[in-house]
């Protein structure tokens, strides 16, 4: 798993939730408590998609926005002045690839424009874009440097160097560069301000994230470990004992068949009794007396898709036909296959839009789907990281109620869940 840093800090690693999200117990869904994050629209999502496309809208933004210097180079005359200015927007498509040196490159073209044309007196919009890509990429402290190493040139050139006509002078009066030159550094931390609050936000969106996985997958192992102790106690103890009744009825049948007979008699409770441990782990999976945390009812379907949209996934809950029978085990089942289907769509799909979970009750069936609209899968030979596992246990939970579950890609993009458990319905 990749560790976020956020700002000024290291990972955390002790399961302890971001700043401003309070602490879950382990038995809680996810996320639940807090209010999750905003998600993009549609227009964010597309150009969060299309990195291409999101360069193009900022280099056209900073055109709009220094039109100034763009016709009052033309109309001057000056047309190499005016090629540097074009050529300074151009250089924002380099903005995620370099930002450095695409943020040096602009600063030493602006300053060279305006100390070759000072009657034109208007810099590009570019630095601020350039700025503002600097900020997102590196920690609070380098960017407020940058901003102000980034304004001294052309702040030095209107507090040191610009001498305006005597009587504008007379008329504006004579601080008129040193206001200019504040204007510059102030527009420039402005521009980084913006950059340091959205790297703020997405440091924290994905500091939940990952801690929202921690937590499903403590929840899991937790999950694990109980069935292991379990199983333990039926195969370990249970088998031991039938293996040594058996061996011993084995070496007495012939000398002693009433013993033999009354061994066997032992070893066929211990077997049913053994069976029965076996239906009631497979089959049940019941919580420890007093845990109501390991059997959720409907309303813990919502806390757990509560949990799963603060952790930044589009997903809501539709719940059709009755309330779900108040079996503990079908309860449980039903949960577990939302929660693996949630977290596998939170671990690998990209992009996602739309996430639903419906879960219907009929006549003797319950119905789970859970979809989401074709976010991007990851690219690479190591896209897909999981083992396959969590479809199995899934499969298996439906299974344990006479049911079937088929996980697969959608038609039109994107991933399905569906489950079918079974169960009988009793007055």
């Amino acid at each position: 798993m990749v560790r976020l840093t956020p700002a000024g800090g290291t990972p955390r690693t002790d399961g302890v939730p971001p700043a401003g999200v309070p602490a879950i117990a382990p038995t809680e869904p996810v996320g639940a408590g807090y209010i999750p994050p905003a998600r993009r629209g549609r227009v964010r999502q597309y150009l969060y998609e299309r990195p291409l496309v999101m360069d193009a809208v900022v280099v056209v933004a900073s055109i709009v926005l220094s039109l100034g210097a763009i016709v009052e180079t033309a109309a001057g005359g000056h047309w190499w002045q005016l090629a540097v200015v074009v050529l300074e927007q151009a250089a924002l498509f380099l903005r995620r690839q370099a930002p450095w040196p695409m943020l040096a490159a602009i600063v030493a073209a602006d300053t060279a424009v305006l100390f070759a044309t000072p009657d034109v007196g208007s810099t590009s919009a570019a630095v601020w874009f350039a700025l503002y890509a600097v900020a997102v990429n590196v920690r609070t402290l380098w960017a407020l440097v940058t901003a102000v190493a980034a304004s001294v040139p052309i702040a030095a050139y209107f507090a040191f160097a610009y001498r305006p006509g005597e009587q504008f002078l007379a008329e504006h009066g004579p601080f008129i560069g040193l206001v200019a030159s504040l204007s510059v550094v102030l527009s420039n931390l402005v521009a980084v301000g913006v950059g340091i609050v959205v790297r703020g936000n997405r440091l924290h969106q994905a500091e939940v994230r990952e801690w929202a996985m921690r937590r499903a997958q403590f929840a899991s192992v937790q999950e694990r470990n109980r069935i292991a102790r379990e199983m333990h106690d039926v195969v370990a103890h249970s088998l031991t004992v039938m293996v040594t009744l058996s061996d011993g009825a084995a070496r007495v049948v012939d000398r002693d068949p009433e013993s033999a007979k009354a061994v066997l008699g032992e070893l066929s409770g211990t077997g049913r009794a053994a069976l029965a441990d076996m239906r009631r782990v497979l089959g049940v999976l019941r919580a420890d007396s007093g845990s109501a945390g390991r059997t959720p009812a409907l309303g813990g379907l919502q806390s757990l898709v509560d949990g799963f949209r603060a952790a930044g996934l589009p997903v809501t809950l539709t719940q059709d036909g009755e309330a779900l029978p108040s079996d503990a085990a079908l309860q449980l089942a039903v949960y577990r296959i939302v929660q693996e289907s949630l977290t596998n769509v939170l671990r690998y799909a990209r992009g996602v839009g739309r996430v639903d979970v419906r879960v219907a009750r009929e006549a003797g069936v319950v119905r789970v789907r859970v979809e989401n609209d074709g976010g991007t899968a990851p690219e690479g030979p190591d896209a897909y990281l999981g083992t396959g596992g969590g479809i199995a246990g899934m499969r298996e939970r439906a299974a344990i109620f006479g049911g079937s579950l088929r996980a697969a890609p959608r038609s039109g993009g994107g991933w399905r869940v569906d489950a079918e458990l079974h169960w009988t319905e009793r007055d």
